[in-house]
């Protein structure tokens, strides 16, 4: 009788402790850590580059000792293209920042007149645009990835003229120092990686360049160029993330 008793005790509390067992919770294994998207901002120091088309003009008038004057007026155009630097700082929806460039072009053209003039016999007049750049500020507002901004400030190229007669081959050439603005629209494809699309007009200002003989009887004549040129160019930016925010804190089992 003792025995049966002691057995079924037994089996009685294996069944309970069973029982209290399965009504416990279980622990289920601890989630997988996805790390958090970085937030996106323009902030920060890029660089990259660019190519596109440009067309100018540059205006020339030759002033010969007698007091007559040989008139040019060229258009020109060619492929434009280089790198770019600048800093991005975002504020809000609002991005402000400092961009320079440097590009090298082909733009060249010159006037020929088969007429004799003066006494120097038929003329051409001629010139070009080499290496220029820019130092520029940029001013946008950005839709998340999308910015369109207005720029502009101090650029410089380095212009070339001549002037040829049957007599004589004189040329002449200058750095000079004139103003730029434009618009553009940029994209980021990824945090780090954006391209962009961007108009410029730029003035390039006035210079006068001395030249020698152009006849037996020309000793010395003077020219007087204005340059000025549109310029339409795509490009490619890399952002650093030197400067960018830091993202959410995220807790990590």
């Amino acid at each position: 009788m003792i025995r049966k008793f002691l057995m079924a005790s037994a089996a009685a509390v294996v069944l309970t402790g069973s029982a209290l067992a399965a009504d416990l919770p279980t622990r289920a294994p601890p989630p997988v850590y996805i790390p958090p998207v970085p937030i996106f901002t323009w902030t920060g120091i890029y660089v990259g580059g660019q190519v596109g088309y440009a067309w100018g003009k540059q205006n020339s008038v030759v002033f010969l000792p007698n007091g007559s004057t040989l008139n040019a007026y060229t258009s020109s155009d060619g492929v434009i293209g280089g790198a770019h630097v600048g800093y991005n700082y975002q504020v809000s929806q609002f991005v402000v920042g400092l961009e320079g460039s440097v590009d090298g072009s082909s733009l060249s053209r010159s006037y020929s007149s088969s007429t004799p003039s003066y006494g120097i016999g038929a003329y051409t007049i001629g010139g070009s645009t080499g290496v220029q750049g820019s130092i520029r500020g940029r001013l946008g507002y950005a839709f998340d990835r999308v910015l369109i901004y207005a720029t502009g400030g101090i650029a410089f190229a380095g212009v070339n003229g001549y002037v040829q007669t049957p007599y004589a081959y004189n040329s002449g050439s200058a750095t000079r120092v004139g103003w730029t603005v434009g618009g553009g629209l940029e994209y980021a494809v990824t945090n780090n990686w954006s391209i962009r699309a961007e108009y410029r007009y730029s003035s390039f200002g006035s210079y006068t360049a001395n030249y020698g003989g152009l006849a037996p009887l020309i000793s010395s004549a003077s020219a007087t160029r204005r340059t000025t040129e549109n310029q339409v160019q795509v490009g490619f930016s890399y952002k650093f993330d030197t400067f960018a925010p830091a993202g959410p804190v995220v807790a990590k089992y």
